[in-house]
Parts: C-alpha cells; structure tokens; sequence
C-alpha cells in the first residue's frame, strides 16, 4: 500500500513539475525574439510562479523514495533513481541559469544592459529544464510499470 501510494505520488508531482517548464518550452518561439519593452511586459505574467518551485521538490522526495523503496527490484530502483536524479539536475540548471537571470533582472521588472544575453540563458535553461522533467517523468513511469507486484 505504501509503495503504490508513493509510486501514484512520484508520478503526479513529476508531471506537475513538467507542466510551468512544458509552458516556458512551448512559449520560447513567440517570445525569444520580442523587443525589450515587449518581452518584458510578457514576463510579468510568471510573477507568483515560484510557488512552483514546491513541486520540483516534492517530486524530488518521491522520487527519492520510490527508488528507496524499490531497492530490492534493480531496475525499477535504476528508473526511479534517474527520474530523482533527472529533477535534480534540473534544480541545478535552475540555480545556475534562471535564478542568476531572475536575480540581475529583479524578477524582470530591471532591465540590466545584458538583458538579451539574460533572456537566451533564462529561455533556454526552462527549455532544457522541461525536456529533462519529460525524461524523469518517463523514467518514474517506466519505474513503476516495471516494478515487481
């Protein structure tokens, strides 16, 4: 009981961490090339989005305890890990390339003389972020069909 509640766990908040980066991927061909005074009135309508954030690591911790859990079952472990350490390479690109852009920027509201180059950093690592959610979200569901009843 606890393991298929924790599976059925792994695999909502994994695809809800793929759903703001699945949005940020699918808007990128519409705004990567907006002028300045556009793209940053666009911007404005991630304020509040953060709160998103709870998600990335609620989707960590199951998947970390999925692959716990499944440590007896090689290869659910083996899917169930990489869909924890999928997640988690994408808190490190967010850390390392949106945050800082996030930050230079003041959330967008500061246009700082490097903007353009902020913008390619902040739409291509959510771009990034979003394919790699898809392989964890592949991976926690490969985990959990391939797993021993």
């Amino acid at each position: 009981m606890i393991l298929r509640s924790v599976q059925a766990c792994a695999v909502m908040l994994t695809a809800a961490a793929l759903v703001p980066g699945g949005a940020h991927l699918l808007a990128l061909a519409n705004k990567i090339g907006l002028p300045q005074d556009q793209y940053f009135i666009v911007q404005g309508i991630y304020r509040g989005w953060a709160l998103l954030g709870m998600v990335l690591i609620g989707a960590l911790a199951a998947n970390v305890i999925l692959a716990v859990l499944q440590r007896e079952d090689r290869i659910a472990f083996l899917l169930a890990a990489a869909a924890a350490l999928s997640i988690a390479l994408t808190l490190v690109i967010f850390f390392t390339w949106t945050f800082p852009a996030n930050q230079a920027t003041d959330n967008w509201t500061f246009v700082p003389p490097n903007w353009r180059q902020l913008r390619l950093q902040w739409e291509y690592s959510h771009a990034v972020n979003a394919v790699i959610t898809f392989v964890g979200l592949f991976c926690v569901t490969l985990s959990v069909q391939s797993a021993r009843r």
